[in-house]
């Protein structure tokens, strides 16, 4: 775990590189900040968090849901790297055991010189059960959908 450091990404994989601008300013880049470490990003775009983890701190094991009641996949991560610098913040994730894909997945919020701040989701992944085995295609079209929900939900709540 850790290959989300680096680019390229892991050849075998499908890869998944989305960024946009969600406003400007000191204030939106730390409520952007506070949201993507307390999981605001992901509850804001409809996954369920498990309680046990409140904030993403590394090492930290995260159950995430994300469905319609009974109807939905339950998944666990683990935060494998926090990156904390003065103008970068953010932290990436693996897949853990039983969880639909293989891989990993970055969030990055930065603060640029010309006073933009910019979400960036990064991912390496593959099918890790049967079900998105044989999903192929639509399960990319599910992945890029939920990363623009977690773009759309920093916008959001961005005051």
């Amino acid at each position: 775990m850790g290959a989300s450091r680096d680019l390229p990404f892991p050849s075998g994989y499908h890869h998944l590189d989305e960024q946009k601008v969600i406003g400007r300013g000191s204030a939106v880049f730390d409520s952007a900040v506070a949201q993507l470490f307390t999981w605001g990003m992901h509850r804001g775009a409809g996954v369920k968090v498990g309680l046990n983890t409140p904030t993403a701190t590394p090492d930290a094991a995260v159950e995430l849901r994300w469905g319609i009641g009974p109807v939905g996949l339950a998944f666990c991560c683990r935060v494998i790297y926090v990156v904390d610098e003065p103008r970068v913040k953010g932290f990436a994730y693996g897949s853990l055991e039983g969880h639909p894909e293989t891989g990993e997945e970055r969030f990055v919020i930065e603060h640029r010189p010309d006073d933009a701040v910019v979400a960036s989701i990064s991912a390496f992944s593959r099918p890790g059960r049967w079900f998105t085995r044989l999903g192929g295609p639509a399960n990319r079209a599910v992945q890029k959908v939920m990363t623009r929900r977690y773009l759309d939900a920093l916008v959001s709540q961005k005051r």
